[in-house]
């Protein structure tokens, strides 16, 4: 946690920056400290390059000519672009909060976000998928992985969705889980047969197992009888990848990729993808009819290479 006191800056930017923060956190952005955090990392380091390239004091007096030489230094020493528009935003935030709480123009509404192209998602092919799925099954662990996987590619949840299950939010004889994502937004899910199969499996003959004498509502659990991890899920599905031999580096999130790409190819509409998501805006799931397109270009060029 950054302590505004230590920071080298103006007496006058601490106190504007100590009552910034204050007002991220209680008012405007309502999020976890992390994102407060950045959003104050990233005006501290603005505040310290205008005092100590511009000579300006106090973030009351700067101008906009100073904003635009802070992003030509960004630029010059190589940034990410989307590093910048990151940056871009948290400045614009803070200048609107100035022009609100000290009745000073907003000299930051004419600075622009550059326009950046978002990378596509990396997914698994459907092949990859069954091999990667296809568990021998011999042990409480190994269900509990099957039932794990076959959920997350089934449902599209994220893996802090899966980590933070409990029995009372799966419907096994309805076939749903209803969990809670980003800004505890609730949404229901459905599942499919093959997921309810494995979880009745794990849930019904294992899971009672694992739990070591704890007592815990979670559904998924590590061999200490705790919730597992989403570091622990991560290692579990790296390991399964590494002994299948599938070469891609994979991540948990990719599943969750491959589950919404998968079910475009098949037919599914934008809309019912971004409520199984719970993405809260159609253009974040329109990035999959891009992984799509790529999809169908890369199966043009093979066949037409075969003819």
């Amino acid at each position: 946690m950054i302590k505004i006191e230590n920071l080298k800056l103006s007496k006058e930017n601490k106190e504007i920056l100590k009552d910034y923060k204050i007002e991220l956190t209680a008012i405007k952005l309502k999020k976890e400290d992390t994102t407060v955090e950045s959003y104050i990392e990233d005006i501290y380091k603005y505040l310290e390059y205008i005092e100590k390239n511009k000579h300006i004091y106090n973030a009351l007096d700067i101008d906009s000519n100073s904003i635009i030489n802070y992003l030509s230094y960004l630029d010059k020493n190589n940034y990410e672009k989307s590093t910048i528009v990151r940056k871009i935003t948290s400045i614009k935030l803070f200048h609107k909060y100035l022009n609100e709480k000290y009745n000073i123009p907003d000299i930051s509404t004419k600075i622009d976000k550059p326009r950046v192209r978002r990378k596509l998602p990396n997914i698994l092919t459907i092949e990859e998928v069954d091999n990667l799925l296809n568990i021998q099954l011999s042990n409480a662990y190994d269900f509990r992985n099957k039932a794990m996987l076959e959920l997350m590619y089934s449902s599209g949840l994220r893996v802090s969705e899966l980590v933070e299950l409990k029995i009372k939010d799966i419907d096994l004889d309805n076939g749903y889980v209803k969990c809670f994502g980003k800004g505890s937004k609730e949404r229901i899910v459905p599942i499919g047969e093959l997921a309810v199969d494995y979880l009745k499996k794990y849930i019904y003959e294992y899971r009672d197992s694992m739990k070591k004498g704890y007592y815990t509502e979670n559904v998924f659990l590590n061999n200490h009888g705790k919730k597992i991890s989403r570091q622990g899920f991560f290692l579990i599905i790296k390991e399964i990848a590494k002994e299948k031999k599938i070469e891609k580096n994979i991540t948990p999130h990719m599943l969750r990729h491959s589950f919404a790409t998968h079910l475009l190819n098949n037919g599914a509409d934008l809309r019912t993808i971004q409520e199984m998501l719970g993405h809260s805006s159609i253009t974040t799931t329109q990035i999959y009819t891009n992984v799509s397109t790529d999809i169908l270009k890369e199966n043009y060029e093979l066949y037409k290479r075969r003819d």
